[in-house]
């Protein structure tokens, strides 16, 4: 499938549901020579289980694969199609092998490394999750010089680019927002400028104004507020210095979606409190105790915000709760 496709596409394939004889015929067919243009070979004498999901719009592809191990060879004559893109291999939680430009390299789980295209290659998939994309090589061009040079090259979860790239994609995952035609391009472009970063020997990216340094920083700020957001000592301070930019920088990101810290902040803790106010065991547990476990510190406070968010107290909620639960027993 091309990186110059119009629209958002979606392939799914998976063996879970196919007799054994016939699931590795099926897979080297509409998987091996029609989605990814390679032979398929599987390294034990296992039924082969595999389940892929492809995701492709103009300028990025994004697959991600588990199963039983097996190796993918792109040989000369898979070249024939034509792609020259730039493909980067995510591994996690388990290991890949890649061969290709006369290099070998081993990826462990966290580890993540570039390919071409254009070039033969062998990956060697082990076990675990494999998740990788691929971008027009013209696209990369603009951002570094001398792509070859980058390719083959391991890229550790310790390299702050890459950290925040990874976050990135997290985030347009769960958030789906390659289906949506506004976000698309938007999306596509950050993603070429962070895997440009994740490649390339850059510098400390720092309080970077770039678009797409801008919503990768958002993305792991939001990611760690939703981790945390129960601790009730939870600042902005506190998430800034964990991020390892300024609380100024925070706030300029939060500014940026729409929402500050605190009502980000607030909005999970009363959510949260809401669930737990309208569980099988609400009943059992104080109003006081659900609010100190969500993170508020003062119960008047969390009463007068719950009461703003949703219309009515926690108690009331509860008691609508309670009654609801008897008329269905009724």
């Amino acid at each position: 499938m091309p990186t110059d496709a119009a629209d958002f596409a979606s392939y799914r394939f998976s063996t879970r549901d196919l007799p054994e004889r016939i699931r590795l015929p099926l897979w080297r067919e509409h998987f091996g020579r029609c989605v990814v243009h390679a032979d398929i070979e599987p390294l034990s004498n296992i039924p082969i289980e595999a389940h892929a999901s492809l995701q492709a719009v103009q300028g990025l592809r994004m697959l991600s694969l588990r199963g039983t191990s097996m190796r993918f060879e792109r040989s000369q004559a898979s070249l024939a199609d034509g792609d020259d893109s730039v493909g980067v291999i995510f591994c996690s939680p388990g290991r890949s092998q890649l061969s290709q430009c006369g290099r070998d390299v081993e990826l462990r789980a966290g580890d993540a490394i570039a390919i071409l295209h254009s070039e033969p290659a062998v990956v060697t998939y082990v076990d675990g999750l494999q998740f990788g994309l691929a971008v027009p090589r013209a696209d990369l061009e603009q951002r570094v010089s001398d792509i070859e040079s980058l390719v083959m090259q391991p890229i550790g979860r310790r390299k702050e680019a890459f950290r925040l790239f990874a976050t990135y994609l997290k985030s347009v995952l769960k958030a789906r927002a390659l289906t949506s035609p506004k976000l698309r391009q938007t999306v596509v472009t950050h993603i070429h400028d962070l895997v440009a970063l994740a490649i390339d020997e850059c510098p400390a990216l720092g309080e970077s104004s770039a678009s797409a340094v801008m919503a990768a920083r958002h993305d792991a700020a939001l990611d760690y507020i939703t981790i945390h957001f129960q601790d009730p000592g939870l600042s902005v301070q506190t998430v800034a210095r964990c991020q390892g930019i300024s609380p100024r920088y925070l706030q300029r990101l939060m500014a940026s979606s729409g929402t500050s810290f605190t009502e980000r902040l607030n909005e999970l803790r009363l959510q949260r409190a809401l669930e737990l106010l309208t569980g099988s065991d609400a009943g059992r547990r104080r109003i006081s105790d659900i609010a100190l476990e969500v993170g508020f510190s003062d119960v008047s406070h969390f009463n007068r915000l719950f009461r703003i968010r949703f219309g009515d107290s926690p108690r009331g909620v509860r008691l609508a709760q309670r009654g609801a639960n008897r008329a269905v027993q009724a």
